[in-house]
Formats: structure tokens, C-alpha cells, sequence
């Protein structure tokens, strides 16, 4: 019920953000303050807030080395002052895909379950993911998909940022999620 009455309120400040010009339509829906989203459980996310470069790798198919991709640009965003955390994923291009896809993913807090809902959407997979998120006692925020199910199962984990920016991993189970294997990692620095 909560992320249909944050779905609802995200959508009247954007449909009053239409009324105002494009100079301030940002600042009427709050998204130039990050203060609500640097406090209290909000934070748990909201410290990925910022504009990233992103240096990544993939397991190679026989599983025997870690091939260098592409790279991308991330973006983390605080919504209406500490409604939800929305991101930006922009891959670079590439030599063999000049047109990578991109995606965006909104994050809500629910406060009564101390959950992370998260719904992803991409141009290369279009439709709704959801997926669950919570941060586990070591301060990282592990992340399951809820819907559609993945087979094999798919987790990834963000990594408690440093001085000098955050990692993130993708893993694969395919013994029913009783051991992990990582498939795919992200390097995270700030863009300067």
C-alpha cells in the first residue's frame, strides 16, 4: 500500500512540475535536494547519491577469466526530498553495440518491513523487474529479484562506499541460492 501511495504522490508533483517552467520544474518536485535522502533509512541508499563512472568486468562464458567491459555512467538522484532514490544507468558504446541501452531504477523504502522495493526498467529489457533489497549487518545492501523469477537466481550486492567510491557484484545460484557465484562486478568512482 505504501508504494502505491509514494507511486501516486510521485506522479501529482510531476504532473504540477508541468505547470511551472523548465527552469525551476526540478525544484518544484524537489529533486535538487538530496537532504531527506542523507538521513535516517533513506541513507542506506542515499549514499550511492552522486554522478559515477563505472569500470566493470564479466566472468567469460567456460568461467576461466574476467573479461574488462565497456564501462558506464551511473547517476543517483534523491526524488522529492526523501520520497524514493531514483538512478540513471548509461552504458558507454561500444565498437560491437554503438547504441547501448539504458535503464533506471526507483528505489522506495518501507518502513514496516525495513525492506527496499525496487523497480527496474531497461530499453534493452523493457517491462517492470522487482526486486527487494535490505542492508545486511555489515552495512552492504543485498538486492533479490522478486518478480519476474530468474533462473538461475540472481542477487547483487552494493558494497559500503569509501573515501574513493563503491563496489557492486552480481552473482548467480544455480543450487536453489545456497551457494553464489559472481558473474559480473562494478567499479565506482566519481565523476569529476
Amino acid at each position: 500500500m505504501r508504494v502505491l501511495q509514494i507511486l501516486v504522490s510521485f506522479f501529482l508533483l510531476g504532473a504540477q512540475s508541468i505547470s511551472v517552467n523548465a527552469e525551476n520544474a526540478l525544484d518544484t518536485v524537489l529533486m535538487g535536494d538530496d537532504a531527506g535522502c542523507k538521513v535516517g533509512p533513506l541513507e542506506q541508499f542515499g549514499r550511492y547519491l552522486g554522478d559515477w563512472n563505472i569500470e566493470d568486468e564479466a566472468l567469460s562464458p567456460d568461467g576461466t577469466a574476467w573479461v574488462q567491459g565497456s564501462g558506464a555512467r551511473w547517476n543517483f538522484t534523491c526524488v522529492g526530498g526523501g520520497i524514493a532514490i531514483q538512478d540513471f544507468w548509461m552504458p558507454n558504446p561500444t565498437v560491437a553495440n554503438p547504441e547501448p541501452g539504458v535503464g533506471t531504477n526507483l528505489r522506495m523504502y518501507e518502513p514496516e518491513t525495513g525492506d527496499w522495493n525496487v523497480a527496474w526498467t531497461a530499453t534493452r529489457t523493457p517491462g517492470f523487474t522487482h526486486i527487494r533489497a535490505r542492508q545486511d549487518t555489515a552495512g552492504n545492501i543485498v538486492m533479490h529479484y522478486v518478480a519476474p523469477k530468474l533462473s538461475p537466481a540472481r542477487r547483487i550486492t552494493f558494497f559500503t562506499p569509501t573515501e574513493t567510491g563503491w563496489n557492486w557484484v552480481l552473482e548467480l545460484s544455480f543450487d536453489g541460492e545456497q551457494t553464489w557465484k559472481p558473474v559480473y562486478k562494478i567499479d565506482a568512482t566519481l565523476r569529476k
